[in-house]
């Protein structure tokens, strides 16, 4: 069989077949209003749209960083991602960015810069593939550099680039400018190597122009209505040390289309809105706590605004509306905290 027919099978066959699987759960569900099936049948299709992603992503990384575009790796494949799960699960996140910051002549004079939302439940995911602006990437902590395909997109051309680094901060692995996807790698197991990765970080910013995406809150916190978990200081500490804005980003509460708890899936259109930078030129170290409390409060107030409008679409919990049963706050890894739970 010819390799084109395999490729074929795999990238068109493959997702076909899938869709209509759960076109057909749907179905079943929606007849015997089971919510459980719906549930468990887009979980699974998520899933799967996240492998193919993830695979087209090597693939397409590993191209781009041949001919020198290696740092629109994530931005391509999170736009791969945005399409096939709409395609998958019928959910979308509408972004509202009234300055245009992320986009065209604007963001090409902006970048780098530090963005940071909050983190609510696993889709959010699928928002970073809305969201994601050109040249940006995540930070994960660097056990994620050994998960099946996932890990392969964020590391795959590593071996080719790292002849030609040199250092301590190499040596002991605890940062990685990965030259596929660009993908910040922490060492979270003590706070001395997740700051040395900081400082490297900074300078890789920089010199590639790449801006990274951080979720402060470091956990999901599956909340069922418009709040943040208190902030790590770890992005903040690395706006400063880079001299880069932060741009707040709040996703509104989708607790009506993602809910674990209630074994609820379905489909919405979830609001999203992008404040304006905070810059920090000239602060240090002594600016952070007042940094962390004004972003803070920014992105407070930006979520209330977006699930305002949620709730009007059905997308999020009424306000004083409650749900049965709890979720307990889980790391995704891609955010800045130290092992154990432990401050920057």
């Amino acid at each position: 069989m010819a390799f084109t027919t395999i490729l074929a099978y795999i990238f068109v066959g493959g997702p076909l077949a899938i869709v209509l699987l759960t076109q057909a759960l749907y179905v079943v569900a929606n007849l015997t209003k089971n919510q459980y099936i719906d549930f468990y049948a887009r979980c699974a299709a998520s899933f799967t749209a996240l492998i193919i992603c993830a695979t087209y992503g090597t693939i397409a990384s590993a191209l781009l960083n041949v001919i020198g575009y290696g740092g629109l790796g994530q931005w391509t494949t999170a736009r791969a991602f945005k399409w096939t799960m709409l395609l998958f699960t019928g959910v979308w996140f509408e972004i509202e960015d009234p300055e245009g910051l992320l986009q065209g002549e604007t963001w090409e004079k902006l970048r780098p810069a530090v963005l940071l939302g909050n983190h609510q439940t696993e889709l959010d995911v699928l928002f970073l593939g809305h969201l994601f602006p050109q040249y940006c990437s995540v930070t994960a902590k660097k056990s994620l550099m050994y998960v099946p395909i996932l890990g392969w997109f964020s590391k795959f051309s590593l071996s080719l680039r790292l002849p030609t680094c040199t250092g301590p901060v190499f040596s002991n692995a605890s940062f990685f400018p990965v030259a596929l996807s660009k993908t910040v790698f922490i060492e979270r197991k003590s706070r001395s190597q997740a700051v040395a990765a900081f400082d490297k970080a900074a300078e890789q910013m920089h010199k590639h122009r790449q801006s990274v995406y951080i979720f402060p809150e470091g956990t999901r916190s599956y909340y069922d209505h418009p709040d943040l978990l208190p902030f790590k200081k770890g992005a903040f500490h690395l706006a400063v040390q880079a001299q880069v804005p932060i741009i707040p980003v709040a996703v509104a509460n989708y607790s009506n289309v993602l809910d674990v708890r209630r074994k609820l899936f379905r489909p919405g259109t979830i609001p999203v809105r992008v404040a304006k930078p905070i810059p920090t030129k000239g602060k240090t170290k002594e600016d952070v706590d007042a940094l962390v409390q004004e972003t803070r409060d920014i992105m407070l107030r930006e979520l209330k605004t977006a699930t305002s409008k949620a709730r009007e679409q059905g997308v999020a919990l009424k306000e004083g509306e409650k749900v049965n049963g709890s979720a307990t706050a889980k790391s995704s890894g891609i955010d800045l905290s130290v092992a154990g739970g432990k401050e920057l």
